[in-house]
């Protein structure tokens, strides 16, 4: 029987698990102090692969960074998509996505430490929750439920709003972190056109069922 396939398929699992240590090493980095400025042999040496094995997969620490922090947007876009899979309304799901961004600085530290530390600069990225929010805030003018703006203007202030209450929530954890995203969710709806009052009722409306942080 030919044994190319599948050592070439053990080839490719030990190649994608190495890569993944280094992302992953370099996630909790992020998380922890947010600096860059480590050695690759310390990320080495935390992912537990070779020095070497580094430059099989990233050209330089800047390149490894960036793929652990789209790694991280993307979990926290699919995150906020998996419990928000039964909404539909583009003002609810701005609101909902405020507070449950609130709860995972409880449920998901480490994640929510990265976007702390390196969210600022990926606001406009095409992965993680930038294009969700964009393809919302687009659905949204187009429907007429929110006003006419530029949806990469809009994109921005949502995008610096929920940056903010991510540090709020790090730097003031005295603070009821519930009341505080369901304000900034207010002003963001009045922002995009609703009226004080449903910016308010939308703002405190129960998470659909089973969301939880």
């Amino acid at each position: 029987m030919p044994t190319s396939v599948p050592t070439a398929n053990r080839f490719e699992r030990r190649r994608a698990a190495t890569r993944k240590a280094l992302v992953d090493a370099a996630r909790q980095i992020l998380a922890e102090t947010g600096e860059t400025g480590v050695s690759i042999q310390v990320i080495a040496d935390r992912a537990d692969v070779g020095f070497g094995s580094f430059y099989n997969h990233f050209e330089s620490k800047a390149q490894l960074f960036d793929a652990a922090v789209s790694d991280a947007l993307e979990e926290f876009g699919q995150a906020i998509d998996e419990q928000l899979r039964e909404t539909d309304d583009p003002a609810e799901l701005v609101a909902a996505g405020f507070r449950l961004t609130a709860r995972m600085a409880d449920s998901h530290p480490d994640l929510m430490r990265i976007l702390r530390h390196r969210g600022l600069a990926h606001i406009h990225s095409d992965k993680g929750s930038a294009p969700r929010a964009r393809r919302d805030l687009e659905r949204g003018i187009a429907t007429g439920r929110f006003a006419r703006v530029d949806p990469t203007v809009a994109l921005s202030a949502l995008g610096g709003t929920l940056l903010s209450l991510v540090e709020l929530r790090f730097s003031r954890p005295d603070l009821d972190g519930e009341e505080a995203a369901a304000s900034l969710a207010e002003m963001a709806l009045r922002m995009l056109g609703l009226s004080d009052a449903e910016a308010r009722e939308i703002a405190r409306r129960p998470l659909p069922s089973g969301v939880g942080g």
